[in-house]
């Protein structure tokens, strides 16, 4: 699956959080929600039809000339396909060169390290 621009994301983010919605409905969030400038109609739509029909990470539901979109992969899907992309390009494909990485550029103390550990822990159970 494609890789979404930074604007693509943007608006499956939005799409993520409310679907099924309509063009109108991610405006509307856009604007109420995020406290941005409502932008044009044609915009939105035209960066919906790409996601839906170019790089295929929407679905649609005709309803007259309306359409309802939903997302064809979810978000985890996506986060995952790009966590691996970006283990893959930068850390040789290991996730323990990644976590290595991170534990040493945020300076976590043997504490944080040992909170983090009893979270996935737990998240397995």
């Amino acid at each position: 699956m494609d890789k979404l621009t930074r604007a693509e994301e943007e608006i499956m983010q939005i799409i993520w959080a409310i679907a099924p919605c309509t063009v109108a409905d991610i405006r509307d969030y856009i604007e109420n929600e995020l406290g941005q400038e409502r932008p044009p109609h044609s915009t939105v739509s035209t960066m919906v039809r790409i996601l839906d029909d170019k790089k295929g990470f929407l679905t649609h539901r005709a309803f007259g000339r309306t359409y309802e979109y939903r997302p064809r992969i979810t978000k985890a899907e996506y986060s995952r396909q790009r966590l691996q992309k970006l283990v893959g390009d930068y850390f040789g494909g290991s996730m323990n060169r990644m976590v290595s990485f991170l534990v040493k550029e945020n300076d976590l103390s043997t504490e944080e390290l040992q909170d983090l550990l009893a979270h996935l822990n737990r998240e397995e159970e």
